[in-house]
């Protein structure tokens, strides 16, 4: 994933009406005014956290008559959580160590 992108991603994660936005998606298709049922917001304003969605490729909408259905793209999210997964073993081999040194720590080893 490009840094750029990257950033969007980030960015658009980043408010919490547009994460409980994704989290509604992945339960599946949803139009505009189900999405904005929850918020205590005008429409305009959920509109542009769609299209926030939406620029970061999280999103996308569909053509059903006259409703345009949104629905979660979740390649993003895969290429967001490659990125954490480099942390995580950063976090997963200090907890190791730490492991380590309290045991030897219990054992009466080296402090």
């Amino acid at each position: 994933m490009v840094d750029d992108q990257l950033d969007t991603v980030f960015g658009a994660l980043a408010d919490p009406t547009r994460r409980a936005i994704l989290t509604r998606l992945a339960h599946g298709e949803a139009t505009v005014t189900e999405l904005a049922a929850p918020f205590a917001m005008s429409m305009p304003a959920v509109s542009k956290h769609l299209k926030v969605l939406e620029r970061a490729g999280l999103i996308s909408r569909g053509r059903n008559a006259q409703q345009r259905p949104c629905r979660l793209e979740a390649a993003p999210l895969a290429s967001v959580a490659e990125w954490v997964q480099t942390y995580r073993r950063f976090w997963e081999g200090s907890f190791d160590r730490l492991d380590e040194h309290l045991q030897e720590l219990q054992e009466g080893g080296p402090a």
